[in-house]
């Protein structure tokens, strides 16, 4: 009997699981792509400072070690500063209008 209702119990909740979610709004869309572009260039910051930090190491150990020759500069890209993040515009919000002045007309 405990079986049974607990197989009962699993497929009321599955059911509700598989209800299908509404589409986000343009809001959250936009919100998850300035997530994900921040994401990105978090991403970019932590690889700029990876490489500086393997540059670094493989330079300490040319110098103290003596051993053999650095790896030649053409093996390695260079490490690339991806600077400070930038937002995105606001493609959705448009941009007010300059109003033209009239001409001043005849009276």
């Amino acid at each position: 009997m405990n079986k049974f209702l607990l197989l009962i119990s699993a497929l009321a909740l599955s059911s509700a699981v598989m209800a299908k979610l509404p589409a986000p709004s343009e809001e959250a869309k936009a919100k998850a792509a300035e997530a994900a572009a921040k994401t990105a260039h978090g991403n970019k910051v932590a690889d700029f400072q990876l490489c500086k930090s393997r540059e670094k190491v493989a330079a300490h150990y040319y110098k103290t070690a003596g051993k053999g020759k650095p790896a030649s500069k053409e093996a390695t890209p260079a490490c690339a500063d991806p600077g400070p993040y930038k937002p995105a515009e606001q493609a959705a919000v448009p941009a007010a209008a300059p109003v033209a002045a009239k001409p001043a007309g005849k009276g």
